[in-house]
């Protein structure tokens, strides 16, 4: 390997380090508007009037919209950002005259600064309609309140959903008899858990500018995971053709999954769009904290069956999660609950998994690193523990006798086969490096001390199973370096420099010699985004391809001008040689064939790839 596994300086290292001019805030133009929200001070309610006149007299005011500039009957939208047709129900608009939890927008506030934009939300009157909200989860299935009786709510996909019912989705699983399996076990650990949300802070906030570009056209600059996705969203929500947008990221600080659903974009790109003038939002950090897109609650129902030897029989879970206000991520969160934690116990004979997330009037829900799986490993392996308490079994041992080995077919995780799994040495391994026999299971420190050492293990995947697209596109420019552009977002994960590594390691050259850039709409190969882990797997193998197809098209052209086969010659990165035939030993540079290129030639040493995997990469540990 002379790229790929070696330490190498990050592509954006020095400019970070040395504080240059990166990040959102830092290139937008100078004379953006700024964006402000007027956001709801109750849980539920209608807005019954909302005056604005005195507040567009502030000096320096643009624009204030509110839910009369938005037509309340148009299709709805959701902000995840998810493969077309998305998994989360269409419940949202850019403005809506039913707000549903407290700080969602009422008016959207456009002036020259934020002292004036400041001055005028404050003078905005409204009156509203305040309704009794459903705040605790475990009541909001089949409640008389709805959070959602709008009639053009709409799910595009059969995840179960049901505005009528507060069901955002329902799912429900299995495989075996669980009933008589966890019947005829010596033992049944059955409780119940709760996670609560749990609020991300990424360094930087949500923040957004807009321009209208030299052609008419939207041009939107965020700190965003998804550019693709993105589009689409501010489609629906303008009602504007996605041909009007193009979408755009510079670095980003910091996503870990808020930023894979639209949190900011909307709003200042509806400004530039009614104004045609540039406009900029910049979340403070207590709305980044209050109006977002946090870790999803749930409450975990675990019932799980053993013998006395601690082979576990069986497990039966029910998941209900708390969207929230808006459905973002909500069906798909859930699944991981169970599909992430039941699967880790390959002698189960049977098991059932149900889930049901509920519309609640809180802030909504969304992605948050490992969303779903975080939640019901905590509740299995909380379970699991607390069965080898009462058999008086080392948690490692219980863990040794159970867990799913490769080859073993995992009926809860979609019947899929185990093909790589290391898990038993690695727990192996744990076990010897924390040295848990003379921890195990506590050490007394002194009289009112003591240290104890718990365990669990947990499997999560890189990339969505059949759905995500990573792609690429490689050029080689003349004197013989090359481009590469792609549509995954690097927000301090590395993947530009990773990418690019895969790419050189290909083309056995420097990474110095392959500049990356993404992600944009416009330029950018389909992606779906920097999310679940997807891009080193998805995303690089598409690099991969595309740098071996590169590579044989340099091959090919190197031959040609050679004047031999393209059968008999070999590429080391800098030269074409040919090794057998009449021209043996005669070779060609890669600039030359780069500068060859340009001239007479009908041959494109550009090659865009793309990849997906039927299976999701798994890591268990």
């Amino acid at each position: 390997m002379k790229s790929v596994n070696k330490a190498v300086r990050k592509k954006d290292a020095m400019e970070l380090l040395l504080g240059k001019p990166v990040y959102t805030d830092d290139i937008a133009p100078k004379d953006c508007l700024v964006v402000k929200l007027l956001r709801s001070p109750y849980a539920n309610a209608y807005v019954k009037s909302i005056n604005t006149d005195i507040a567009m007299k502030v000096p320096g005011i643009e624009a204030i919209y509110t839910y009369k500039d938005v037509d309340q009957n148009m299709k709805r939208f959701t902000c995840a950002g998810q493969t077309y047709p998305e998994p989360s129900p269409y419940d949202r608009l850019l403005l809506d005259k039913h707000v549903r939890f407290i700080g969602d927008p009422v008016a959207i506030v456009a002036g020259v600064d934020e002292r004036c934009v400041d001055k005028a939300m404050k003078l905005i009157k409204a009156e509203y309609e305040v309704l009794e909200p459903v705040l605790d989860f475990t009541k909001a299935k089949d409640n008389e309140i709805l959070v959602h009786p709008e009639d053009n709510w709409e799910a595009l996909c059969p995840v179960g959903a049901d505005n009528k019912r507060n069901l955002c989705a329902h799912d429900e699983c299995s495989n075996g008899d669980i009933d008589k399996v966890l019947e005829s076990c010596d033992i049944v650990i059955d409780r119940t858990y709760h996670t609560k949300a749990c609020q991300q802070s990424m360094m930087e906030t949500f923040r957004t500018f807009c321009t209208i570009d030299t052609y008419g056209r939207l041009h939107v600059v965020s700190s965003t995971q998804i550019v693709f996705h993105c589009r689409r969203i501010i489609s629906h929500a303008l009602g504007i053709s996605p041909s009007k947008i193009r979408v755009t990221k510079p670095r980003i600080g910091g996503g870990f999954g808020a930023k894979q659903t639209s949190v900011s974009e909307i709003y200042p790109a509806f400004v530039t769009w009614k104004t045609k003038k540039p406009a900029m939002i910049i979340f403070s950090r207590e709305e980044s904290l209050s109006a977002s897109s946090p870790r999803h609650e749930m409450q975990m129902h675990v019932r799980l069956g053993a013998t006395k030897e601690g082979i576990v029989k069986g497990i039966d879970l029910y998941t209900l999660s708390n969207t929230g206000a808006y459905g973002e991520h909500g069906p798909t969160t859930v699944g991981l609950s169970g599909h992430k934690s039941i699967p880790l116990y390959g002698k189960a004979e049977a098991f059932r998994f149900v889930s049901d997330v509920v519309y609640t009037n809180v802030m909504s829900a969304g992605a948050y690193r490992g969303y779903g799986a975080t939640q019901g490993l905590f509740a299995v392996e909380s379970a699991v523990n607390e069965l080898a308490d009462k058999l008086h079994m080392d948690p490692f041992e219980i863990r040794f006798k159970n867990i799913v080995k490769e080859g073993d077919v995992m009926p809860a995780y979609y019947g899929q086969v185990n093909t790589s799994c290391a898990l038993d040495r690695c727990l192996a391994k744990v076990k010897e490096m924390i040295k848990w026999d003379e921890k195990y299971p506590m050490r007394k420190i002194s009289d009112t001390k003591a240290r104890f050492v718990g365990m669990g293990m947990a499997m999560q995947g890189s990339g969505i199973s059949g759905v995500d697209v990573g792609s690429a596109t490689l050029k080689l420019n003349d004197e013989g370096v090359y481009t590469m552009n792609i549509g995954a977002a690097d927000m301090g994960t590395g993947c530009d420099t990773i990418l690019a590594q895969i790419a050189a390691e290909v083309l056995e050259c420097s990474t110095d010699d392959i500049s990356v850039f993404g992600a944009d709409t416009d330029i950018s190969p389909y992606d779906s985004g920097s999310y679940a882990s997807s891009t080193t797997y998805v995303t690089g193998k598409a690099v991969e391809n595309c740098a071996l197809e590169l590579r044989s098209r340099i091959e090919k052209l190197g031959a040609k001008l050679i004047g031999c086969d393209k059968s008999e010659v070999t590429f080391d990165g800098s030269c074409v040689i040919c090794e057998a035939g009449e021209h043996n030993g005669a070779s060609v540079s890669l600039c030359d064939i780069a500068t060859a290129s340009m001239c007479g030639n009908d041959m494109a040493l550009s090659v865009t790839n793309t990849h997906t995997s039927p299976i999701s990469h798994h890591h268990l540990w």
